[in-house]
């Protein structure tokens, strides 16, 4: 049987600290707690789990707060999470029972991570995140910003589940981004991995150009792991329409084909492309295109919407503008296999109803 560590860094942390701890010690064997400069109550909340913890000058690199408090490990296995994660129940059992099963050459666990949820409580953002990491091998975070363990020895991907429940109370908005402008003022060659994060934290603070600037800069280095490859000519998409630069949409997004195959959130940024131009029938082709995708099998970011639902939404629209109701009724139908609970369909139905009443009087 295998023990583990959470490791976490935390700071100011006392709305979401006691949930994280309560989900997640069930299935741990040492928690190690460092604290980056609370001013709160989180200290006192974390006394409640463990006495591991320890103080750590903030530096403004994530990597250094991490590997400190990995440092700190006792058990087997080393594992992180964020103090607004949550241990759902299911990823509780199963992690027991890992622990009773994994295989002592195994290196690294990953298990998937939904960022975010809609209203419904429905996952819409996941991707794969290493999880476990065998203490003896020493890994190291790396990165600043956006850290990662590089996936190095033999993997194994799980199915477990980890839930972040994001918490803006205490948060800087602007914590990252100027991790980057320090970085960046400093001279120092970001690395392909660096520049995509950038690029993608510019991109959400509205700074279009200078995100086109360094989603370029990162697809012409051609050093990019193939799923960011692809989240660039996606992003890269949504700044050129910001800046007016309509005519570069249609080639990054079709140059996302040369990477793998067509990802579903690709084809219907075409049917928009289409869709916008007020050329329906097109529009529609893609759209349908997209509907029958299939998720893909990857650790990258998967926007769990566009596999089913939008597509569908979409296609529902175009068949409407087309002038087939009928057709647009069964888009919106396929649409709630997958989003049953969404206003949209709901409105949908009302609307099919009321079209298909008016005409039925009509006769």
């Amino acid at each position: 049987m295998i023990t583990i560590s959470l490791c976490m860094i935390v700071k100011n942390e006392e709305d979401v600290l006691r949930r994280c701890l309560e989900s997640a010690a069930p299935a741990v064997d040492e928690i190690i707690i460092v604290d980056t400069g609370s001013a709160d109550k989180t200290k006192e909340i974390a006394r409640e789990f463990t006495d591991k913890i320890y103080d750590f000058e903030w530096i403004n690199d994530f990597s250094a707060a991490r590997n400190h408090a990995y440092s700190k490990a006792t058990m087997d296995y080393q594992m992180w999470l964020d103090a607004d994660d949550i241990l759902p129940p299911k990823t509780v059992k199963m992690l027991n029972e890992l622990k009773e099963t994994l295989d002592p050459n195994i290196d690294i666990v990953t298990m998937k991570y939904i960022t975010h949820f809609d209203e419904h409580g429905v996952p819409i953002l996941i991707s794969t995140r290493e999880r476990l990491t065998k203490r003896e091998k020493n890994y190291k975070w790396q990165d600043p910003v956006h850290e990662c363990i590089p996936m190095v020895g033999a993997v194994l991907s799980s199915e477990m589940e980890v839930h972040h429940r994001k918490n803006f109370t205490h948060e800087n908005p602007n914590r990252n981004l100027d991790i980057y402008d320090t970085l960046e003022k400093s001279g120092a060659e970001m690395t392909p991995r660096q520049q995509y994060y950038f690029a993608r934290e510019l991109k959400d603070h509205m700074m279009w150009a200078k995100a086109v600037y360094y989603f370029e800069k990162f697809l012409d280095g051609g050093k990019g792991w193939v799923e960011d490859n692809i989240g660039t000519c996606y992003n890269l998409a949504t700044c050129y329409r910001q800046l007016g630069d309509m005519h570069k949409v249609m080639p990054i997004l079709t140059k996302s084909f040369l990477y793998d195959a067509p990802r579903a959130e690709i084809c219907s940024e075409i049917g928009y492309y289409y869709k916008n131009l007020k050329d329906f029938a097109t529009s529609l082709k893609w759209f349908d295109f997209a509907a029958n995708i299939k998720k893909p099998n990857t650790a990258g970011f998967v926007l769990w919407d566009y596999y089913g639902f939008i597509p569908n939404i979409e296609c529902c629209v175009c068949c409407c503008e087309l002038g087939d109701y009928e057709k647009g009724r069964r888009y919106n139908e396929k649409a709630a296999t997958f989003k049953p609970k969404s206003p949209q369909i709901e409105h949908n139905r009302k609307f099919f109803a009321d079209h298909f009443k008016q005409n039925k009087n009509k006769r």
